[in-house]
């Protein structure tokens, strides 16, 4: 199972970790009957040993809290007499955000062409499809459909309460994220939550700060509502705070992940972007993208479970440990946010589709969505691992490697006097290798560079695909 666990700060680790077990037990995160990790797994996962995690495990179910099941290992124990499972959580401020006026009175870019076909295609952000898990999905799919007529009239526009109560559940677990069913909305990707939450929060005219460099659809959406897009610099702890404009009304991050250099902001640069949001009484908007596919290191701590003012708004998306044409994502607002994106999504399309909305919640409460996370982490763990070997090997000092604990690319600088970083991409395309070039990704002048995604060709053919670029850039 995918458990969010944070061992950070001073103290004993074996005390921290029995403290949030409990926590996840006592809030509902963790119910009585499911299975912990082994004590060997979650120990290696957390880089601790395998006594500390073992102390608070026995610690847990001396107090009654876990107990042993012939077959399943630990598991969390039934309810203690006097404690009630799913004790509400502290909730944040209700009131920070305000949504625009018009959205209290009613209480895209264009389409991109198909990727040409390459022999080596290291495209940024497309996972594998023949990884998708095709016969659980058809078997979900045709159960919805089995029997059933469609429903009279529209439907919630907020999602299906089932999905939104799996999706809540999946990201406290997997992301420590603090949210109930009642704070996710359900859209068609990650694309709309951003358009959504632009729509409610942002008016003509006002300043977003981006990125530098970003990730383009979510700046063009911004400017497509007339916003006044500022683009901010990032540098190796993430975007720079300091350079933030003070009118801002909104910060757009890709936090976990940076998109698309890949580091992740630091602890430090978290807890300033917050504190600077709320004496600006600005909104962040915290795009999770795939954090997911974590491959190196602890989990990181996203902003919005760090947020104590209600400034935060998390949105993830499907699209990067399942598929992008599924076109299933998610929004958590402040519930003071919550009306008005309803009725934006309402305004938008009315609704999503219930068939694959309630296929998802299938795949996530049959536990089919945590074990595939777990069988392609590996995977793509695996291409991971070779791209980096083949870059160290076939390109060496031609080029500087960043630093990126998960997803699916990664971004490398070109070094020394060369022909740019476009010209090298159509160069490569001409050799049967596609890769992308980091300009399109910056809104002023690009340090030559570019991204390289492990998603779509397989760990053994990755070296080959290296080698021929490798050539490109000799030439």
């Amino acid at each position: 199972m995918e458990l969010h666990v944070t061992l950070t700060g001073r103290g004993p680790l074996g005390a921290a970790l029995y403290q949030q077990l409990r926590h996840a037990i006592l809030t509902g995160r963790l119910r009585p009957g499911e299975p912990l990790p082994a004590t060997r797994e979650l120990a290696e996962r957390l880089s601790v040993s395998r006594n500390t995690v073992l102390g608070a495990y026995q610690r847990l179910g001396a107090e009654g809290f876990l107990t042993g099941r012939a077959g399943a290992g630990t598991v969390v124990a039934a309810p203690l007499a006097g404690i009630a499972a799913g004790a509400p959580r502290p909730r944040r401020p209700a009131a920070a955000l305000a949504p625009r006026p018009i959205w209290r009175a009613l209480a895209a870019p264009p389409p991109q062409p198909p990727r040409p076909m390459a022999t080596w295609d290291f495209s940024v952000g497309a996972p594998d499809p023949a990884l998708f898990p095709w016969d659980a999905w058809r078997h979900l799919v045709a159960r919805q459909l089995r029997g059933r007529r469609p429903p009279p009239g529209t439907l919630d526009p907020q999602g299906a309460p089932r999905l939104r109560e799996a999706i809540a559940r999946h990201l406290g677990r997997s992301r420590g994220v603090e949210a109930g069913a009642d704070e996710v909305l359900v859209t068609s990707g990650a694309q709309q939550a951003i358009d959504l939450v632009a729509r409610v929060l942002v008016e003509p005219g006002r300043t977003v700060a981006v990125e530098e460099p970003g990730y383009p659809p979510a700046r063009q959406a911004f400017a497509a509502l007339g916003a006044r897009v500022v683009p901010v610099p990032v540098d190796a702890e993430g975007i720079d705070v300091a350079a933030l404009p003070d009118d801002a009304a909104l910060v757009y991050v890709t936090p976990s992940h940076q998109f698309p250099l890949g580091r992740p902001m630091s602890l430090a640069r978290r807890l300033a972007l917050l504190a600077w949001a709320e004496r600006r009484s600005a909104a962040i908007l915290e795009d999770d993208y795939d954090s997911e596919l974590r491959h190196d290191g602890r989990p990181l701590e996203p902003l919005q479970r760090l947020d104590r003012s209600g400034r935060v708004v998390y949105v993830g998306t499907f699209s990067k440990i399942l598929l992008p044409a599924l076109r299933l994502g998610y929004a958590v607002a402040p519930p003071s946010l919550l009306p008005a994106l309803r009725a934006a999504r309402r305004l938008a399309d009315l609704h999503g589709a219930p068939e694959r909305e309630l296929a998802l919640a299938g795949l996530m409460e049959e536990g089919l969505l945590a074990r595939h996370v777990r069988r392609v982490q590996r995977i793509y763990r695996a291409r991971r691992e070779a791209l980096l070997a083949a870059l160290g090997a076939r390109l060496g000092d031609a080029v500087e490697v960043l630093p990126a604990a998960a997803g699916l690319h990664l971004a490398l600088f070109l070094r020394g006097r060369g022909p740019g970083a476009a010209a090298v991409a159509e160069a490569a395309a001409a050799a049967g290798v596609a890769v992308e070039p980091l300009g399109p990704y910056y809104a002023a002048r690009a340090r030559p560079g570019l991204a390289l995604g492990y998603g779509l060709v397989e760990a053994g053919r990755i070296d080959e695909g290296v080698r021929r670029l490798a050539e490109v850039l000799g030439r």
